[in-house]
């Protein structure tokens, strides 16, 4: 696959992961802000979500290169970089989910390259490669203290479809997060329903 250009930013691309994956994610840091919890509402937009204030705190997904090494040149995945500059800025790890729907297994940009369309720009790449597989749509998963993340999917046409208040009761049983599901329907009539319904 030729690396995709972004007009927008024209020192930002993407291109499958190389050898330099691993050494890219040590060096990288993703952990962002967290200042509140949403409490998700199927049919609303972000925006107008509740919100809990918290303490402020900084959140760190541990990202371990070596657990998506088999979905490199696989048939059913891939995993894309992006690069300002030639230098290594984010990933998406990109699959065939069980239920027919590509699956976005994970999606991290390095904090200081955000705001540049970096993540805009894998999560075109990924849609590419579903369409190109076929596949109805793009299936990923988030929580409701990542409201950045939220934001960017609703406003990449991904609609809520649903809410799952316990997943993560069995690492903490006192956990407020609370994970979300994401879809990016295909060439599907309900798609026009769906993104109006969230933009009310």
């Amino acid at each position: 696959m030729q690396p995709v250009m972004n007009p927008k930013h024209p020192g930002l691309a993407v291109r499958v992961a190389d050898e330099g994956f691993a050494p890219y994610v040590w060096g990288s840091d993703f952990s962002f802000n967290v200042s509140a919890y949403a409490t998700p509402q199927l049919g609303q937009a972000v925006e107008q979500w509740p919100l809990e204030a918290i303490t402020p705190y900084r959140k760190c997904y541990g990202i371990d290169p070596e657990e998506f090494s088999s979905f490199r040149d696989a048939p059913d995945s891939e995993i894309f970089m992006a690069f300002l500059d030639d230098c290594p800025v984010g990933h998406v790890v990109v699959s065939t989910n069980w239920n027919g729907f590509a699956h976005i297994d994970e999606l991290a940009v390095h904090a200081p390259a955000r705001r540049h369309g970096v993540a805009k720009a894998l999560l075109d790449v990924a849609q590419f490669w579903s369409r190109k597989k076929k596949l109805p749509g793009i299936m990923l998963e988030t929580q409701n203290n990542n409201l950045g993340a939220c934001r960017l999917y609703e406003r990449c046409g991904y609609v809520l479809g649903g809410i799952d208040h316990l997943r993560y009761r069995g690492i903490d049983p006192n956990t407020a997060e609370v994970a979300i599901f994401w879809y990016r329907l295909f060439d599907n009539p309900l798609e026009s329903v769906l993104n109006s319904s969230t933009a009310l």
